[in-house]
């Protein structure tokens, strides 16, 4: 789909990857806020319409994404048995070995982390909102991945920008609290007790200090563009994109 993003990183040869936008789809409502290709089941759209529109994106893949039940947390899971047991599992990053099973979390303004290691042999996506950020999601996946993080490569996907991100004291405090350089991502707001957060830099910050400094993507704001992207802080309801991976067999 001409419309979708793929990813711009010196990944192996055999990992695909591809983040969607909302164009393409089917999903309709009266005041748009699903219009396009919604893939989130979860937030009322109408679920034919999402059925339509992930067949449409399995038409891009190898397979069926292993879907997560995303909760703001900091578990992965390992997708590469049955996916059938992997439908709706809570959990917020997930990591596969195995060629042809499709990683994906799906996001509205939080940010999606792709995961793979030199030798092409792993994979893996993170869903990391700021609670996930802060409550380690990026370090139990990339420690789960069990390689040396020097041949981790990391791509950072579309997510709210710091001109948008608008987060309470408590927030700040949280970061700062864990690492003192966090606090060269938030800026204060005009509303007292108010800060804007940089969501890249906390994961920049978070992948580095794990050794990881291949790092790329990054910047692109879900909220300021409506056409493109869905945004929960920007409509409330609204839809979802979906970033995955998966290892490839070379030929394909």
């Amino acid at each position: 789909m001409k419309d979708w993003i793929t990813p711009e990183w010196p990944s192996p040869a055999n990992v695909r990857a591809l983040f969607t936008t909302r164009q393409g789809g089917v999903s309709q409502d009266v005041e748009g806020k699903y219009a396009g290709l919604n893939l989130g089941d979860h937030v009322e759209d109408d679920h034919a319409l999402v059925q339509q529109n992930r067949q449409l994106l399995r038409n891009y893949l190898p397979s069926d994404p292993c879907w997560l039940k995303q909760i703001h947390g900091s578990r992965f899971v390992w997708v590469d048995a049955l996916k059938s047991e992997y439908h709706d599992f809570e959990a917020d990053a997930a990591l596969s070995r195995t060629q042809g099973v499709v990683c994906a979390v799906l996001v509205a303004d939080c940010l999606p982390i792709l995961l793979c290691n030199r030798g092409g042999s792993i994979v893996g996506a993170i869903h990391a909102g700021w609670r996930g950020l802060a409550s380690g999601v990026i370090e139990n996946a990339v420690y789960g991945m069990n390689c040396r993080t020097s041949d981790v490569i990391a791509w950072l996907g579309p997510a709210i920008s710091n001109q948008y991100f608008e987060v309470g004291e408590e927030v700040r405090d949280t970061f700062v609290n864990q690492d003192g350089q966090s606090s060269l991502a938030f800026f204060a707001s005009t509303d007292t007790g108010k800060w804007f957060a940089d969501i890249f830099m906390l994961a920049k910050q978070r992948l580095v200090n794990l050794g990881i400094n291949q790092i790329y993507g990054g910047g692109e704001c879900t909220y300021s563009n409506p056409s493109q992207f869905y945004s929960y802080r920007r409509d409330k309801r609204t839809g979802r994109m979906a970033a995955l991976i998966w290892l490839s067999a070379l030929n394909v």
